[in-house]
């Protein structure tokens, strides 16, 4: 049986024409937030704020805003933040969100813990054309997987995720089996609270069926397998595990999904 055989049981699936992948070069730039509330007053005051923004200028894409669910897999037992927030510009993050989202005062009993400046990874940015949000689909939760790789092997890394793993993964968001695939890496830490120790440089993030999760293995196994016959999942995961590894992975509800911009804006062709 074919992967699409094997992956789409029950499911619709799209042509891999319908699927947007965002290189690195397409200029894609995405400021990171990840929050604290310390009261369900401040998460309230938190979300109430998000749906009422506005956005920044020209170059403001689009925004996404997720809470903490719960913890899929983590290497400390460091509390957990309760909001991460992904914020999509094209070329350039304005000095304007810089001051308004990082320097400016956060709201009562909100903290940031740090902010981010993010690029794509090369062909692992993957949205079908048509994203509207997850909110269609009972039971699907965004992953956020946080990723430490060796800067020594940074450069193998990108290769492996363009030749491999956005391949398999455009697969999987065809399938409907992911919402989205969006692998983004850290090019700038702007700000860190002192008191947070959490350790990254990669994020990815997805959109699962939640009910039963158990990480990619299976299903990106058998994607992989059509790229690379010769080892599938295995094989590349060894080499990925030699490189980085994964401090948290963290299932989250959606406050605010946003984003929808940012494949018509690579469909589009703005940044061709």
């Amino acid at each position: 049986m074919s992967v699409t055989g094997k992956l789409n049981e029950g499911m619709v699936a799209l042509d891999e024409q319908q699927i947007v992948s965002i290189e690195q070069g397409d200029r894609l730039v995405v400021l990171a937030r990840t929050l604290d509330t310390r009261s369900t007053q401040a998460r309230e005051a938190l979300e109430q704020a998000a749906s009422e923004w506005a956005g920044f200028g020209k170059t403001y894409l689009g925004r996404a805003l997720y809470r903490h669910h719960s913890v899929f897999k983590s290497q400390s037992d460091a509390p957990v933040w309760s909001h991460v927030e992904f914020v999509y510009f094209r070329d350039i993050v304005p000095s304007e969100a810089v001051d308004q989202l990082v320097h400016a005062p956060q709201p009562t009993g909100v903290d940031l813990l740090r902010a981010e400046i993010l690029l794509t990874t090369p062909a692992s940015f993957v949205f079908p054309r048509d994203w509207s949000g997850s909110s269609d689909r009972a039971g699907r939760k965004p992953s956020v997987e946080y990723l430490d790789v060796d800067p020594s092997y940074l450069r193998d890394y990108r290769e492996i995720m363009r030749r491999y793993i956005g391949p398999a993964a455009s697969k999987l968001v065809a399938m409907g089996k992911l919402g989205t695939f969006r692998t983004m890496e850290t090019a700038a830490i702007l700000f860190q609270a002192p008191s947070f120790v959490a350790k990254w440089n990669q994020i990815h993030l997805s959109e699962v069926d939640a009910e039963g999760f158990q990480g990619f293995g299976q299903e990106l196994d058998a994607a992989l397998r059509e790229i690379s016959p010769d080892g599938g999942f295995t094989r590349v995961f060894a080499e990925l595990d030699r490189m980085r590894s994964i401090p948290r992975w963290t299932l989250n509800e959606a406050v605010l999904e946003a984003d929808a911009t940012v494949g018509e804006w690579s469909t589009a062709g703005v940044a061709k």
